[in-house]
């Protein structure tokens, strides 16, 4: 019987030290990529669903997209913050400016809002 409770006790300080383990993990994860987030808004300040937002690395020309829901939210993660990238939003015939994520930008946690021109 003791040993069955050292045995319980042994099992759950390992499975302890596992979960810490994880958790410094993904907190030193957390510090070698940003993300950046953002909200696409047409020319009347409305959200724009469906539209879709470009996020391109400036170095490698690799594009990655994100189809905005209901919310107009647009979300990438995984970002080196030794890199520059460059945001742009296309929805229905319009489109906005092009904004830059900078590597001098220091957060972990960008927020660009991008604004569609008015349609002509």
């Amino acid at each position: 019987m003791k040993t069955l409770r050292l045995l319980a006790l042994m099992v759950a300080g390992l499975m302890a030290a596992g979960m810490i383990f994880a958790a410094d993990k993904k907190d030193k994860l957390d510090l070698t990529t940003r993300s950046v987030q953002g909200a696409v808004t047409d020319a009347a300040e409305n959200l724009a669903d469906g539209a879709v937002v470009q996020l391109k690395d400036t170095k490698t020309l690799q594009i990655r997209s994100f189809i905005t829901k209901q919310d107009g939210v647009y979300y990438f993660h995984g970002l080196n913050p030794d890199l520059d990238y460059e945001l742009k939003a296309d929805h229905q015939g319009s489109s906005s400016g092009s904004k830059t994520l900078s590597a001098f930008d220091s957060r972990r946690k960008a927020v660009i809002n991008l604004k569609l021109a008015e349609k002509k």
